[in-house]
């Protein structure tokens, strides 16, 4: 029998070269990284297989990869989104790493997650980036984006993320294979965290080395302004989604402040004079707060409609098979 959640991760038993481990790395144009990320990770990971998703790549990443000794596949579809919905489909392991290509995250650390992984019987472990090149290794309105979004999401979702667009992420096979997928670009870390704190998976966040892109390396494929209006609005439509109740009641809200503001003035001007001369004005203002009753009702009703979502979601979770790290690699 497995030991409970519990139980303090240096007391279980575990075996990294026990465990059958993908490496999965996006890329998109990054032949001058590509070569040392997979060589690092073949070095931090010699058990582990690497496979290598070339994203419409207009360089020689994809042979450069293969020359690396990465299993190379593509996905045609451009977005991180995609490539991630692909990789999820195609691969097959009991543990997932997920790194970007560009060379910004040490294979070091690799271990390290996947040790907290499997010690803690987690199924999500999120290396929160820690900047070691002595300068910002990434755009200031990249940090303050990243700052503002994971207030949000902590705010509407709950845990305790601080860094959730970490493109360095391990994942259990539990998770990966109940995960949708339905991004199409840099969304996908938003979607992934938001699926561990709906079905409240065990998580956990540990800080990870980063530091700049090589020199003379592709440049970063975000947008400031644009991809971060993508991650705006993924985030809204996944709180109607999971959340319809907290996100038709803020609409109603609105709603019926608009209706009690108009309506004030209206019924002060009938408590001094008894009379209602603006009809309209009180027909518009039932009209919203007839309008937030409906909406209200409609997010009860989503509501009892996510939670059986949830439940089916969880269901299939726990269908697909765990990982006991004590098995030998005979064993699985």
């Amino acid at each position: 029998m497995q030991p409970p959640a519990t139980v303090p991760h240096e007391m279980l038993q575990y075996d990294i070269n026990a465990v059958d481990i993908a490496v999965l790395v996006p890329c998109h144009n990054e032949e001058t990284a590509i070569a040392k990320v997979v060589g690092d990770f073949r070095g931090a990971l010699p058990s582990a297989r690497i496979y290598v998703y070339d994203n419409r790549s207009t360089d020689a990443t994809a042979d450069v990869a293969r020359a690396a000794g990465a299993h190379v596949r593509h996905e045609p579809q451009k977005g991180k989104g995609h490539v991630v919905r692909r990789m999820f489909a195609d691969v097959d392991a009991d543990v997932y790493v997920l790194v970007d290509g560009d060379d910004t995250y040490s294979a070091d650390d690799a271990p390290t997650l996947i040790e907290r992984l499997l010690a803690a019987q987690l199924d999500m472990v999120n290396g929160r980036r820690e900047d070691t090149s002595g300068i910002h290794a990434y755009p200031s309105g990249h940090r303050i984006g990243n700052a503002l979004f994971n207030r949000i999401v902590k705010m509407l979702f709950g845990g305790s993320f601080d860094d959730i667009f970490s493109g360095y992420k391990v994942l259990s096979r539990r998770f990966v294979k109940s995960f949708p997928a339905l991004s199409r670009e840099f969304e996908i870390e938003t979607e992934l965290t938001v699926h561990a704190l709906t079905l409240r998976l065990p998580v956990a966040e540990i800080p990870t080395a980063y530091r700049e892109r090589p020199a003379g390396s592709s440049q970063s494929k975000l947008r400031t302004y644009r991809d971060g209006l993508h991650i705006l609005t993924a985030i809204i439509v996944l709180l109607k989604e999971e959340r319809p109740l907290v996100f038709y009641t803020m609409i109603a809200a609105v709603f019926a402040a608009a209706s009690v503001f108009i309506f004030i003035p209206v019924l002060s001007e009938y408590l001094n004079t008894g009379l209602v001369p603006r009809f309209p004005t009180v027909i518009f203002s039932s009209a919203l707060m007839l309008a937030a009753f409906i909406t209200f009702t409609n997010g009860l009703i989503l509501s009892s409609v996510s939670r059986g979502r949830w439940e089916m979601r969880r269901i299939f979770y726990l269908n697909t098979s765990s990982l006991d790290p004590r098995r030998s690699r005979d064993d699985l």
